[in-house]
């Protein structure tokens, strides 16, 4: 009741009546105790109501204040600034960039490319190691992966392949061999080898796609997560046809930079992303690998814990959820944080000081991909920085 009350005086505007959120709270499995030894306990948002049944079976794990950090971190290291901080906080661009690679704008690589590097080898494959089904991120380039980009519906073929070129097999077969052939110019060369590997990684992904067994789940609608997330599960269903023991998939959803308009748009979202989840869950049983498929939820950074009347600003650490078989749901997970205004957690404006780092969820994904504490000291640099027995953070 006090964490309601006082998480209601921050966001008068903006906070859900309490009676509206019984019927999602959370009953974790185990207590959440907080640092100053209440007991807590947190509900999902209306809109979030498909993803209650998945954390009451096991399936739904919450990570509870997770952000970007260099090291851990006190209010007080960081008011005085006595410990190293996350470049740039606050900046959308550059906290995307930390998150997804712990570095900042200008990154060329992400721990989930990093983490397909380690993967490549042993993939039939290897262009089919790190799909990003979104356009393009940091988060999926690696060293030696590359991350492969898809749409919704598949692959995407190059304009005149596709169909013969003004109607002619033959130019079709001569503009085939004009940028596919080697090339003596370093440059041209390297383009043409790159067009090469669309072309066949097209012909693959698509006759892989056509012979899948069909996913019969209903994926809602008009819902562009889910679309995403559809095209991964059918991907998942050609893994054998594809080569793929081990892959990395990125799916991404935009809008909540809720700065106003949060109480119309916000809803919205996250309609959107529960049902999309929801739906993506109930594909992997039904494909029977819902233990070998983990999905996450990210973000460049939550949202300040005041109010700005009908929205909110730039946070810091936030909320997230991991979903799947493998997942040991039912549970919240890390550190509550203090709710109140300039409290402990409070490092100005509302923003929370996270009390979990990226490095940490990242590895506790990455030791369950299989890869070793000493690897994932090398892909994830700040990692070193966390007490070992920190690191696994035990969702899985």
């Amino acid at each position: 009741t006090n964490s309601y009350n006082a998480y209601q005086s921050l966001r008068p505007n903006l906070a859900y009546a309490r009676d509206r959120l019984h019927a999602t709270a959370l009953k974790s499995s185990v207590p959440l105790i907080d640092r100053n030894g209440l007991q807590r306990q947190y509900a999902l948002a209306p809109e979030l109501a498909p993803l209650s049944p998945l954390f009451d079976s096991g399936k739904l794990g919450v990570l509870l204040n997770v952000g970007s950090l260099i090291q851990k971190t006190s209010k007080a290291q960081y008011t005085n600034k006595t410990v190293p901080l996350p470049p740039k906080l606050f900046s959308h661009n550059d906290q995307q960039s930390i998150w997804q690679s712990s570095s900042p704008e200008g990154a060329v690589s992400g721990w989930g490319g990093r983490m397909g590097d380690l993967f490549v080898s042993g993939n039939g494959k290897a262009t089919f190691t790190c799909v990003n089904v979104s356009g393009n991120a940091v988060f999926l380039s690696g060293n030696q992966a590359v991350q492969y980009q898809v749409t919704s519906n598949g692959s995407v073929p190059l304009n005149g392949l596709s169909a013969p070129l003004f109607g002619s097999s033959a130019c079709s077969d001569a503009l085939r061999q004009l940028v596919t052939q080697s090339r003596m110019h370093l440059f041209e060369n390297e383009y043409n080898r790159v067009s090469a590997r669309s072309i066949e990684a097209d012909q693959i992904l698509s006759a892989a796609l056509a012979s899948a067994p069909p996913i019969n789940t209903t994926f809602p609608a008009d819902n562009r997560l889910a679309s995403q997330l559809k095209m991964v599960a059918r991907m998942i269903a050609s893994a054998s046809a594809l080569s793929a023991k081990r892959q990395v998939f990125f799916v991404s959803l935009g809008g909540f930079d809720t700065h106003d308009g949060l109480l119309t748009e916000h809803p919205v979202l996250l309609k959107t992303v529960a049902d999309a989840l929801a739906a993506f869950y109930n594909a992997t049983v039904e494909l029977g690998v819902a233990n070998q498929v983990t999905a996450f939820t990210a973000s460049d950074f939550g949202r300040t814990l005041t109010g700005n009347n009908d929205g909110s600003d730039h946070g810091w650490g936030s909320m997230h959820f991991m979903l799947g078989g493998a997942v040991k749901g039912g549970a919240l997970y890390g550190s509550p944080p203090v709710v109140a205004n300039n409290g402990e957690d409070d490092v100005g404006q509302g923003r929370l000081l996270p009390s979990t780092a990226v490095e940490q969820y990242a590895a506790t994904l990455g030791k369950w991909l299989g890869i070793s504490d000493s690897e994932l000291i090398d892909l994830l640099p700040n990692l070193k920085n966390f007490d070992a027995s920190t690191r696994d953070l035990g969702f899985l």
